[in-house]
């Protein structure tokens, strides 16, 4: 037989109508006869287009409050028959079950429903089964029969029936197959989460928004994000966004969002190499970019204060990719457009969800995101000399800090201004020799300044060398055995320790 199919039967059950009139008036003007149920079969007579009811078809009314409605083998029947068999056309003829040639539903709207607040027996009857059955049932068959799943399928439907005139290829059904089966897989996950309650009984996660990369990590490497960048940001200019941009833009909003103080961030490959918190937008940019101005080249940048032209006017002076702010003034963005590669973001809302996970060795592996902020109550001071307020907050502020670089991280800060960071090392002592070299490079004082570590100290050295380069105040988890000795040194050479026993590794 060919694989060239027309449609003449058409079963229509949607709960979105939006999109759909067309669609019905191209299968009208074919020939095309109409099965429906309820709102929808109302919907098509009041088109003026006739519409048999799949009660008439069953000989059973929609019952059990509407659960129950297309499932009967008179339905199925016509959904699941292969053409091709002999068999199958001899029982449809015996039992006068008519072929269906397409299929056009929707589910009801779980996630939506759920995400209202709903209580739980509204969220139960909002578990499509009809829907999902005649979606599988569709999809099955898709050598004889074509699907539509959901809305988002209805342009390529209507592209369909223009160009072919009712007509379609195994090609054509194959792929609307495996857009139903994606839809079914995505609303039976949201379902499972529903149930599971955040236990992680097994993995399950479904993202329906691909974009396609220029590429991944390097040219050689394929990328594709899957999410809906928009609902996040929207983006006022600038080319194409990149595997890396997207890397740095969410380790620079995770790292913005522990501030409530007016901060600029500068990050490169995902660490800070720049940042400071001041009284206004400007005065905070400064600040930031003398923290490493050689690393700013090419970076991200971020603020969560409104931009306004002064800063943007300074800004403009060095090359970036990426900018993301709540908002920028008129005037501010008229400098920053001058460069049409720059992406310019607007962040709109946070980013939501409490897991993060990524793939390693055929499996996943999911934690809890570190959402944990130290306050001035979490500081566990175990030296005779206790931190002044200023260090405090300078404490806090490179603790933020340290739980935003790649381990093993010493930061060093003074004046809510980080002075230098090392970053990503094999040893801890590395991390803080490479990090009071680099402040010294940017002619950094670091006398008074204060030191922070992602984990504790297994030996005395690192207070040693903070020492000697004029760190007054450490902040860092606890928890080695031999903490009395870090804790012994800073008491003999008049520095403050405080611990948190929160550890804030990042790899």
């Amino acid at each position: 037989m060919s694989e060239t199919k027309k449609i003449k039967t058409a079963l229509i059950s949607v709960y979105h109508k939006d999109g759909l009139s067309e669609i019905l008036q191209k299968l009208h003007q074919e020939g095309v006869t109409f099965l429906s149920t309820g709102g929808t079969q109302t919907f098509i007579e009041s088109l003026g287009f006739p519409c048999q009811a799949v009660e008439n078809l069953t000989g059973y009314p929609s019952i059990l409050g509407g659960r129950v409605k297309t499932l009967h083998p008179k339905v199925f029947g016509g959904i699941l028959c292969r053409r091709e068999n002999a068999g199958d056309l001899q029982q449809i003829a015996q039992y006068e079950i008519p072929e269906i040639d397409l299929v056009v539903v929707d589910l009801y709207p779980f996630e939506e429903t759920l995400a209202s607040g709903a209580d739980a027996a509204a969220i139960i009857e909002k578990i499509d089964i009809g829907g999902i059955s005649l979606i599988r049932a569709a999809a099955k068959n898709y050598k004889d029969v074509i699907i539509v799943a959901s809305k988002g399928q209805y342009a390529p439907l209507l592209d369909l029936l223009n160009e072919k005139n009712g007509e379609s290829s195994i090609e054509d059904r194959r792929w609307f197959a495996k857009e139903a089966f994606a839809v079914s897989s995505g609303y039976d996950t949201a379902i499972f989460n529903y149930f599971d309650e955040a236990n992680g009984s097994f993995f399950r996660s479904a993202v329906n928004d691909r974009k396609n990369l220029r590429y991944g990590e390097n040219p050689h490497q394929q990328g594709i994000f899957y999410g809906n960048f928009e609902d996040i940001f929207e983006q006022l200019q600038g080319k194409e966004i990149s595997y890396n941009n997207l890397l740095d833009i969410d380790a620079a909003v995770t790292l913005i969002s522990e501030f409530d103080d007016i901060t600029f961030a500068i990050l490169k490959h995902n660490n800070a190499c720049g940042i400071a918190s001041r009284s206004t937008v400007l005065e905070s940019w400064n600040d930031a970019l003398a923290g490493d101005p050689v690393s700013a080249f090419g970076g991200i940048l971020i603020t969560n204060g409104v931009v306004d032209r002064a800063s943007a006017e300074e800004i403009n002076k060095i090359f970036f990719e990426v900018i993301i702010a709540p908002d920028y003034d008129s005037d501010a963005l008229e400098v920053l457009m001058q460069k049409k590669n720059r992406i310019i973001l607007i962040q709109k809302t946070s980013v939501k969800g409490n897991f993060q996970f990524r793939s390693l060795l055929n499996g996943v592996l999911l934690q809890d995101k570190d959402l944990s902020i130290q306050t001035p109550a979490d500081l566990k001071v175990v030296t005779a000399k206790a931190p002044t307020d200023r260090e405090v907050e300078d404490l806090l502020f490179a603790n933020k800090l340290v739980k935003n670089t790649k381990s093993n991280a010493i930061i060093l800060v003074k004046n809510k201004q980080l002075c230098a960071g090392g970053t990503g090392q094999t040893s801890r002592v590395d991390a803080l020799k490479q990090a009071i070299e680099k402040a010294k490079t940017f002619h950094f004082d670091l006398q008074g300044a204060v030191m922070a570590s992602d984990a504790f100290f297994p030996f005395p050295d690192c207070v040693e060398i903070a020492a000697k380069a004029g760190i007054t105040a450490v902040i860092q988890p606890g928890g080695s055995i031999k903490d009395e000795l870090s804790v012994a040194y800073c008491n003999d050479n008049q520095i403050s320790m405080a611990m948190t026993g929160v550890r804030h590794f990042k790899h």
